[in-house]
């Protein structure tokens, strides 16, 4: 008789103890408030350091644009972009600096005709940031634009972003091809 009682609450003690240890560590998540709403898919700082970041492409956007861009990538989107790596992880960030297409009058002196173009006065800085968590309405990615000296554009200006990234599924979202 003790054996079977001895055993019962064990058991039954067993039992609680596995109860409260799931317990405290799955908690529910706190209720959010329903009038809250989620953050804009909008990046609105720069990063720091963007300019130490690795080249991964140039681009020479034409059209009304007429563009020249540097793009690059943070060691997160290094390691992403060399090993293929797609959807990129959390952490990527990718910048494009874009400056006008600007003939360089120097150049095309030495070589006698005009075919050097080099770039002018800088027109914008964008930004793409992957965090799938706060940007999950846009890709996982959060954009950003901004002017030279650093100021975020409207929010309205930036709604074209991910529509237009959105075509771009095979490569998650981002048109830029690593050029080693």
């Amino acid at each position: 008789m003790r054996t079977i009682a001895f055993t019962l609450l064990a058991s039954a003690a067993f039992t609680l103890l596995v109860s409260a240890q799931m317990t405290a560590g799955h908690k529910a998540p706190a209720p959010q408030p329903a009038n809250q709403p989620a953050a804009a898919p909008y990046v609105t700082e720069m990063p720091t350091g963007f300019r130490d970041f690795k080249l991964i492409s140039v681009a020479h956007e034409a059209g009304g644009l007429n563009s020249l861009g540097a793009v690059l990538g943070n060691d997160v989107a290094i390691k992403a972009y060399r090993a293929k790596s797609l959807p990129f992880p959390d952490g990527t960030i990718i910048a494009a600096l874009h400056y006008t297409h600007s003939p360089n009058a120097e150049n095309n002196k030495i070589f006698g005709q005009a075919q050097s173009f080099t770039p002018g006065s800088p027109t914008n800085i964008q930004f793409m940031i992957k965090d799938s968590h706060k940007y999950s309405a846009t890709g996982g990615w959060g954009f950003g634009n901004f002017t030279p000296d650093g100021k975020p554009s409207a929010a309205a200006a930036m709604k074209s972003c991910f529509p237009c990234h959105q075509k771009e599924q095979a490569r998650d979202l981002v048109f830029t091809q690593y050029a080693p």
